[in-house]
């Protein structure tokens, strides 16, 4: 793979704009050397030339020969790069060529121009990433430090927050950023300010003698990762630590009791309880830390070596093009600069993993290593032949379905178009759902295209994500397992030696049903559990709206099942069939039952409920107006389902009126949002005319003509109100194929949605995934500034 590829295939995407322009240095090259070659003398000169070259002599196969070229590189420099300091201690370098004007093509200026101005860029972007991370190993160290006398509180509940222990030769109150401008000091920088590994000794006899005496000294033994016997007081600095007594644990309201509760408290804080069920979670909640920390530290890594290999590979091209040894020179400014010379992340990723693998994996290695850099999803050869064998086999049952319906002429007897609209709603269910996981598979393909970063921004587990192939694997299994279950019951319906069994065979969707459903909540490790019980996950916040706080994924969800009304209908319709006794009457009493008709009402406003819900829950934690439109719009939406739906089920005038003009106002409203808001598109001074700023798709016309579909779309379910006749479709055809067409809507809104998540962050999810801290610490000096404060 050519270096280009591998560099746009490495790239962060949150960070692109930060890296260096490879491409664009490239044109420049390219400029040069297509002015090079406009300049090149005729042919009979340039034969003599290689026959010079091939009669110089020879300089012999020794070590020597390459290093006179080298040192001919210093003594005879091309390049001279100037330092600029600037008031806030970074270095800013400045590239002056030393050629004669005549010899010098004014691209090469630009060039050299291009790469300071890139050296520069990366290393302000570096440099700012680096003091991060380091305020963020402080704030560990704290952490750390409070989960470790709090593992020694719950494992011997008779030791108090007096005692004494020792930290490490940390001292976190010294941590600034100015303290790590200089990339020599890598190594003292670690020592002093980023040292992960908070061990705590006992040091007093009293106390030692304490612990050894419980029978949990074990565990403690075990927790802290220190020997007692290594305590010599007359060596290690001693510190007395009430540490306990300065912390709360933070109350993220990630539950529904803690939502209820922070209701009646203004408090999001809580003392400590000194359970063990407390100390689990603190665990598992700093386990979580470390691992988004760490992956952080990675991708910094990456995007140092990525840059530096940028730099060698774009100057090795400009000698190659120009005949000047210039790379040598630059290079050895890069590798002095920080983002070059900079070992900070890399000594700070080692004292991550010491800390994580003796803390938080029973000093297991592998283990520790398997949750820090989970190894990602390889693509298997199975996935993709059982995927077209799949896909095969669903048309294939498709077409045999269709000619059993034409081979028996079942349209043209009463009966038989009886029994199918009865079971057609049974077997639509999976259908909607079949085609939202194409349409879904289909979005994972083009995210993966254009570099979205999808698993990132839903928050999947890193490895688990699941890519196009799996899901259109899983969509077509589901596609066989329908069709093939559909067609076996309508053949055997329709074959009248067994009509003694036909109460059996209306229990197939049942069947399948029950089969479907047991495999998505099945305990076991199989058929990618841990995508199923994310779903699940998201589905239950959805339901407990607004009791969970609202990520992305759980809002994406109740977005899917807006476009899903149907499928929940034919739902309903399930128990409503199976619940009565006679078959022959089993839709019409559905149609025609009072409480069949308000489950009507109630189903379909089920997701635009969730959706309201959670736009009140982000509008009172963020205090932001837009989620308070955004739950008008729902809202709105509401209002124009239920008249719709009394439309639907009365028939009048009057509630066509109203249906008419509160579904034009709903749509009329959700499609500026869709197109302004969602898409962050049609911005007046973007640019790119009409669109936004920052494009994926390279054709322009992709943009419009979604927006066209957009709108078409959204404006096509008027067709329940408008009342189209259509005398080749009967019973819910016409309502089956705009649901179709409101699955595929909401599949093109998903793409244009994450693309202008993921460039712009519209949602403000995300900049990078962060996981609020355990502990609360408050220092003797905040306490001392309160009091003065009172």
């Amino acid at each position: 793979m050519k270096f280009g590829k591998e560099f746009k295939k490495q790239k962060v995407p949150e960070w692109t704009e930060a890296y260096v322009d490879y491409n664009g240095l490239k044109r420049i090259l390219q400029e040069i050397c297509r002015v090079k070659k406009s300049k090149l003398p005729p042919a009979p000169l340039r034969a003599t030339q290689q026959r010079s070259i091939l009669c110089r002599t020879f300089s012999g196969l020794n070590p020597e020969a390459g290093n006179l070229q080298n040192s001919e590189d210093i003594e005879n420099p091309v390049i001279a790069v100037n330092t600029v300091q600037e008031e806030n201690c970074r270095k800013l370098y400045n590239t002056e060529l030393l050629v004669s004007p005549e010899e010098l093509e004014e691209n090469e200026i630009t060039f050299f121009r291009k790469l300071d101005d890139e050296l520069n860029k990366a290393n302000t972007f570096y440099k700012d990433q680096v003091e991060g991370v380091a305020r963020k190993a402080a704030l560990l160290n704290t952490q750390m430090d409070a989960l470790i006398a709090l593992r020694i509180k719950v494992m011997n509940p008779s030791f108090h927050g007096s005692s004494y222990l020792r930290r490490l030769s940390t001292n976190i109150d010294n941590l600034f950023p100015s303290k790590i401008t200089s990339p020599k000091r890598a190594e003292t920088f670690v020592v002093e300010h980023m040292n992960l590994t908070p061990e705590m000794e006992l040091r007093c006899q009293g106390l030692e003698s304490d612990i050894h005496s419980e029978s949990d000294s074990a565990p403690v033994a075990h927790y802290v990762g220190a020997s007692i016997d290594e305590a010599n007081s007359s060596e290690c600095k001693t510190t007395q630590l009430e540490i306990l007594d300065r912390v709360k644990i933070s109350n993220n309201f990630e539950t529904p009791i803690s939502t209820i509760k922070g209701v009646f408290k203004d408090s999001k804080e809580k003392d400590l309880s000194f359970k063990k069920e407390e100390l689990r979670e603190v665990e598992e909640r700093l386990k979580h830390v470390f691992v988004e920390f760490y992956h952080e530290l990675r991708l910094l890594k990456n995007y140092s070596f990525m840059n530096l290999s940028a730099f060698s590979k774009i100057l090795k091209k400009y000698e190659k093009i120009t005949s000047r040894r210039a790379a040598r020179s630059y290079m050895k400014i890069v590798d002095n600069s920080y983002i070059g010379s900079s070992d900070e992340i890399t000594t700070l990723m080692d004292q991550v993993e010491v800390t994580f693998i003796k803390h938080f994996s029973n000093s297991n290695h592998r283990e520790g290593m398997k949750l820090l850099r989970p190894k990602q999803r390889r693509e298997k050869h199975r996935i993709t032949f059982f995927s077209g064998f799949f896909s095969g086999c669903s048309i294939a049952l498709l077409v045999a379905i269709i000619l059993l319906i034409e081979d028996r002429k079942l349209t043209d007897k009463e009966n038989t178009t009886w029994y199918l609209g009865m079971i057609f709603p049974l077997y639509s269910f999976y259908a909607y759902i079949v085609l939202h996981m194409l349409v879904y598979a289909t979005n994972i393909y083009f995210w993966r295209r254009y570099k979205i970063n999808y698993p990132f921004i839903f928050g999947f587990k890193q490895g688990t994500e699941l890519g196009y192939r799996e899901v259109f694997l899983l969509s077509n299994s589901l596609a066989v397992i329908t069709l093939g279950t559909f067609l076996v019951h309508l053949y055997i319906k329709m074959d009248s030696r067994k009509q003694d069994y036909k109460t059996c065979f209306d229990l197939f969707p049942l069947g399948l049903l029950i089969v479907v459903l047991f495999i998505v909540f099945c305990p076991f490790s199989f058929l990618y559990r841990s995508s199923r019980f994310f779903l699940i996950k998201c589905v239950f916040h959805c339901i407990c709206a607004p009791l969970y706080e609202v990520t992305l994924p759980d809002f994406f969800l109740a977005d899917q099942l807006t476009s899903q009304v149907q499928a929940i209908r034919s739902f309903e319709y399930y128990i409503c069939f199976y619940t009565w006794k006679k078959s022959s009457r089993r839709q019409t009493k559905c149609s025609n039952h009072d409480a069949y008709n308000i489950f009507y009402f109630i189903v379909a406003v089920i997701p635009y409920w969730f959706r309201f819900l959670q736009c009140v829950r982000r509008l009172f934690e963020e205090k932001h107006i837009a989620h308070g439109y955004n739950g008008l719009r729902y809202f709105l939406t509401i209002v124009a389902v239920v008249i719709r739906t009394a439309f639907e089920l009365k028939k009048q005038f009057t509630w066509q009126v109203l249906a008419l003009v509160s579904s034009v106002i709903a749509t009329m409203f959700n499609t500026y949002w869709d197109i302004f808001v969602d898409w962050g598109l049609l911005q007046r001074k973007s640019k790119n005319m009409f669109l936004r700023d920052k494009l994926l798709v390279s054709h322009k016309s992709v943009y419009f003509a979604a927006m066209i579909l957009d709108i078409l779309l959204r404006f096509a379910w008027l067709q329940v109100v408008l009342v189209f006749n259509v005398h080749s479709l009967r019973g819910t055809t016409i309502s089956s194929i705009f649901s179709c067409l409101e699955i595929l809507r909401r599949g093109m809104w998903n793409f244009f949605r994450l693309e202008n998540e993921h460039l712009n962050n519209v949602g403000k999810y995300r900049a990078f995934k962060s996981i609020p801290l355990p502990f609360n610490y408050y220092d003797d000096d905040d306490e001392d500034d309160d009091d003065k404060d009172d």
